[in-house]
């Protein structure tokens, strides 16, 4: 019977074409991605890497994220702990790395797509409760590597692609390093599982870190190593090992690896420091990572043509290498000393930039370093900082939470607002713009946030109190919900979504524009032209009489993409290089990268701009309310 169907599946193939998935067995298979020697070492792009090769194979991916520690979810997080917080569809608040992987596989994961320690002794805890051990003495062997087990096996076969077809492979990557004593049990759950789905469904694919002392110039393979002798002593034996190095490494040291690790020398990877994270998977690629997988995984794919294989990520890694001219955005928010805290805003204006043929010069500026409090502490700081901010084609204002900073955030709304430089708010970012204006153009000096002063006299900003439950995780408006355009206004936001009237975004906030205030603010100028399907929450803002001020409530860098910017980080970059009324008189049909250099926006005043103040009276327009207020 097999035999036949197989027949009648060859017979009635078009002519010239050849479907492999035909042939594929509909058994799961598992990558499992761990590291070693150090943590940060890049095994959230490998294992995303592993993902984007195999999908341009045709085949179906998903992913894991596992993190070993105790908390539920990453919600609580500050980022300075653990880089920000991604949000999925779902609502799910997880690891940074579950955005690597929707950017790469432009796929949609789920919370459960994230195994947090606490998220398993949670689980284990309430079956305990409810008797479902029948009495046993509920311990880590087996109870607790089981869950993780049939955790794994569970969100494997959930579909994350938009037609609903389900995954063929999973790729899990076990966060932290080998031998900790957090991931030890996930460990011992792996070392399990391979038997549990048999060798040819498992593949565990090992990245360590081979460094290069400047003393000496050669790379150390010991920590290599000893790395994969403690995983091997725990049980699991690395098909792959992926060697990450700063500079290239040679086939002497591949071969050392080799000869130590008990792997052939096809089995070690090198990956060195590149240009860019999407030169990631061609470098993989070329090592003959697919060959590899195909065999060791019996995938049973055919081997794509090298000309045509993964071209729209070659082009997009070549577009990257060879940008010439630079775009000035200045980040001002909280937690600038770590760039993680804001990796999603960074993918969302390099996908921008890129798409208009520009290199993305990225300038942190700490919030508090633009208050008057800093000039009175450290003039120098606060001059500097000033200066900085100054010289930027375009702001963004993140999101965040707590007092620090409010201030600074505000100072950087007003000069964006005062000298029509291109501005783009996003969650408290909006609501910072919302209280300048109040305070600035309303005269409304008490204006403020219920979040930082309870007892204002005018809460612009307040609380919901349906996700303000006296708890902090997963307690907020979260995850993707709609946002309806006002049909009356002309939208720039709108027209660079399509001119559709519905949009859904995701979300992570719990204050709020107070509805009170709203038409006091629409009379003076600041239109809200997205609110939420009840018409009840403000979610877009725009300035009417400057070119590109806006702010969402949403976030709208979580569904950015590397091919597919998001339209209010597309809107951003093309105001700030001053080419964005010319590309909406085109109705956003033509490609970004298809605007002239001698096209500009002042051939089209559809709006009448500004002109910029100097730096020097910029200082005093911080301090001072100019007369338009």
């Amino acid at each position: 019977m097999r035999a036949n169907n197989t027949l009648n599946v060859l017979v009635n193939l078009p002519t010239g074409r050849f479907d492999n998935s035909k042939f594929r067995p509909m058994i799961m298979k598992y990558i499992l991605v761990t590291g070693g020697v150090i943590s940060g070492v890049g095994k959230g792009v490998i294992a995303s890497s592993f993902g984007t090769i195999l999908k341009h194979c045709g085949i179906q991916v998903t992913s894991i994220k596992i993190d070993p520690y105790i908390n539920i979810d990453a919600g609580t997080f500050s980022p300075y702990e653990h880089g920000e917080v991604y949000v999925l569809d779902d609502g799910g608040e997880v690891d940074l790395d579950l955005g690597n992987y929707e950017r790469f596989l432009d796929i949609i994961l789920h919370k459960e797509n994230n195994i947090t320690t606490g998220k398993i002794y949670q689980h284990v805890i309430t079956k305990e409760r409810r008797g479902d051990y029948l009495g046993k003495t509920v311990q880590v062997v087996p109870h607790i590597t089981d869950a993780i087990q049939e955790w794994v096996e569970k969100v494997a076969n959930q579909s994350v692609s938009e037609d609903g077809g389900k995954p063929e492979v999973c790729i899990v990557e076990l966060g932290g390093t080998i031998g900790d004593i957090e991931g030890m049990p996930f460990v011992e759950a792996f070392r399990q599982f391979q038997f549990r789905v048999k060798r040819e469904n498992f593949c565990c694919a090992h990245v360590s870190l081979v460094p290069q002392p400047r003393c000496t110039g050669e790379p150390k393979t010991k920590p290599t190593q000893s790395s994969v002798r403690e995983l091997r002593g725990l049980g699991l034996s690395p098909d792959l090992i992926v060697c990450r190095s700063e500079k290239p490494i040679g086939d002497a040291v591949k071969e050392k690896i080799s000869s130590f690790c008990h792997v052939g020398p096809d089995q070690v990877i090198t990956i060195h420091d590149l240009s860019s994270i999407y030169r990631v998977p061609l470098l993989l690629e070329n090592q003959g990572v697919i060959e590899f997988l195909n065999d060791r995984l019996q995938l049973n794919i055919s081997m794509p043509r090298p000309r045509y294989f993964m071209r729209k990520w070659k082009d997009l890694a070549d577009r990257i290498d060879h940008l010439r001219k630079d775009v000035n955005i200045a980040l001002v928010g909280k937690y600038t000393k770590l760039e993680d805290s804001y990796a999603s805003i960074i993918k969302a204006l390099q996908h921008a930039s890129v798409q208009v043929g520009y290199r993305l010069n990225l300038t942190f500026i700490e919030a508090a370093n633009l208050e008057n409090s800093t000039k009175a502490d450290n003039p120098v700081l606060y001059h500097e900082t000033w200066q900085k901010l100054c010289k930027s084609n375009g702001v963004v204002v993140p999101g965040g939470f707590g007092k620090r900073g409010i201030e600074g955030k505000m100072e950087a709304c007003k000069w964006c607002r005062t000298n029509d430089v291109p501005f783009l708010g996003i969650c408290l970012g909006l609501q910072v713009a919302v209280i300048e204006f109040a305070r600035n153009v309303l005269n409304i000096e008490t204006a403020h946030s219920t979040e930082i002063d309870p007892n204002t006299d005018h809460p612009i900003i307040i609380d919901m109190p349906e996700h303000n439950q006296g708890q902090m995780g997963g307690t907020m408006r979260l995850g993707k919900r709609y946002t309806r355009f006002k049909p009356e206004e002309n939208s720039i936001l709108k027209q660079l979504y399509g001119n559709k009237n519905y949009i859904e975004e995701r979300h992570r906030h719990r204050y709020e524009v107070n509805p009170q205030y709203v038409e006091v603010l629409e009379e003076a100028g600041l239109i809200f032209v997205g609110r939420d399907e009840d018409n009840v929450r403000m979610e877009i803002a725009e300035l009417n009489g400057n070119n590109y001020y806006v702010a969402t409530q949403f976030h709208p860098e979580y569904l950015s993409r590397p091919l597919k910017p998001s339209p209010p980080f597309l809107g951003l970059i093309l105001a700030s290089i001053g080419k964005l009324k010319h590309y909406l008189a085109r109705g956003c049909k033509l490609s970004p990268r298809e605007l002239s250099d001698n096209e500009s926006d002042t051939e089209y005043p559809l709006i009448e701009s500004t002109k910029l103040q100097s730096s020097s009276e910029a200082s005093k327009s911080n301090s001072v309310v100019s007369s338009n207020d």
